[in-house]
């Protein structure tokens, strides 16, 4: 097993500020095996008929557990899960618990509701540059070739079935259970060509007729696969200007691996690394910034930014993603601080060894490899 410490830190800090961690992702991105991880804690598969029968009684099984931590894996399996949990907050303050299962089970609105206050969301992305090196492992370019769920990344070839696999899986457990979608090969189709275009604007009116549904069903599916975390739907920054873009979202498939395998991409080429960098690092801002919103930029001029991170919307964060340093052209940024003077600018390179700064006229923009990103304070974390 490799460690992933920096995801068991992350569920320790939440856990000291709420009694409820929801531990949320696509499947077999390790949830289940981080979890068994955890020290000291009693690890309980929700599957398993027996653990079924004996949390059936949710104040009887809280009391025997007194204090300590449990894991309550695939939580989603209970006949009421938000009811333990909910008890589990309110009435046993030396309990920890840690929820695991499908990425839908949020998205019901009686069991936010029900958590409102008591819990804390850890999601567990795609391997994040800091699970790269835990799986012992410096291979970038196989990382954005296989993905970033581990079955897939430690395979011996590209596992195409296994991607299939997935798919059916996906549809199978997560769709069906919150979403009861009836058109498997419309909703099928859709996705293909969205993991197609990945990282472009999504115009609904244009996919609709290839995948044979009306304009509202693309918005409608697009929902669903926001919400079961399958892809990362950025919508513009923007302060109303008539120049710049207002209303078309970019969406990203959530792993790389996913992205090659539907464009058909095999082998990877030379000229295939800079999209499917820039889908890395959307994936490693996702893990460092965990729920704060990720925007893009783009001006009617066609200037375009890769990120903007808000957190203070008078000095929005301005980042690019280029596999080469010597890639990046200043002029988006030029375009957009225009418009926005104040903030940070920042490159996410690959081949940026030393973090160091540049000046293009006026503009002050830092060079950084991508394991910066995690210390980096300007996102909220760490040192400068």
């Amino acid at each position: 097993m490799f460690p992933r410490s920096h995801w068991l830190a992350r569920i320790e800090e939440a856990w000291r500020e709420r009694p409820i961690v929801w531990l949320a992702g696509v499947r077999r991105t390790g949830k289940s095996t981080l979890a068994r991880a955890l020290p000291d804690a009693e690890v309980l598969d929700c599957e398993l008929p027996s653990v079924r029968r004996a949390v059936a009684d949710p104040e009887s099984f809280l009391r025997e557990v007194g204090r300590g931590r449990i894991v309550l894996d695939e939580v989603h399996r209970l006949d009421a899960p938000a009811e333990l949990l909910k008890l589990a907050a309110d009435h046993f303050p030396g309990v920890r618990v840690l929820a695991t299962g499908s990425s839908t089970l949020l998205a019901s609105d009686k069991f936010r509701d029900t958590l409102t206050g008591r819990k804390r969301t850890v999601r567990l992305t795609p391997m994040d540059h800091r699970d790269l090196a835990a799986f012992e492992s410096t291979d970038v370019r196989r990382r954005l070739h296989r993905g970033g769920l581990p079955p897939m990344f430690l395979a011996a070839r590209f596992p195409e079935a296994d991607f299939e696999e997935w798919f059916d899986s996906y549809w199978a457990k997560d769709l069906q259970e919150l979403f009861r979608l009836e058109r498997r090969a419309s909703f099928q189709k859709l996705l293909e060509l969205t993991f197609r275009q990945s990282g472009g604007i999504f115009e609904a009116a244009q996919l609709a007729a290839p995948a044979g549904i009306s304009r509202p069903t693309v918005q409608t599916y697009l929902a669903a696969m926001e919400q079961t975390l399958i892809v990362e739907v950025l919508r513009p920054f923007h302060s109303g200007r008539s120049q710049e873009l207002v209303r078309a979202p970019k969406v990203y498939g959530f792993d790389t691996g996913f992205v090659c395998f539907h464009r058909g991409w095999l082998r990877l080429r030379d000229d295939d690394v800079g999209l499917l960098w820039e889908h890395y690092v959307l994936n490693e801002l996702r893990s460092v910034l965990q729920g704060r919103e990720i925007h893009y930029w783009r001006d009617k001029a066609r200037h375009e930014l890769d990120f903007v991170v808000a957190r203070d919307p008078e000095r929005p964060i301005a980042i690019e993603a280029k596999w080469s340093e010597e890639a990046f052209d200043p002029k988006a940024l030029v375009a957009f601080r225009a418009l926005y003077p104040e903030g940070d600018n920042l490159v996410v390179a690959h081949d940026v060894g030393r973090a160091h700064v540049r000046r293009f006229g006026g503009l002050s923009v830092r060079f950084v490899g991508i394991d910066h990103l995690a210390g980096l304070r300007v996102l909220g974390r760490g040192d400068p």
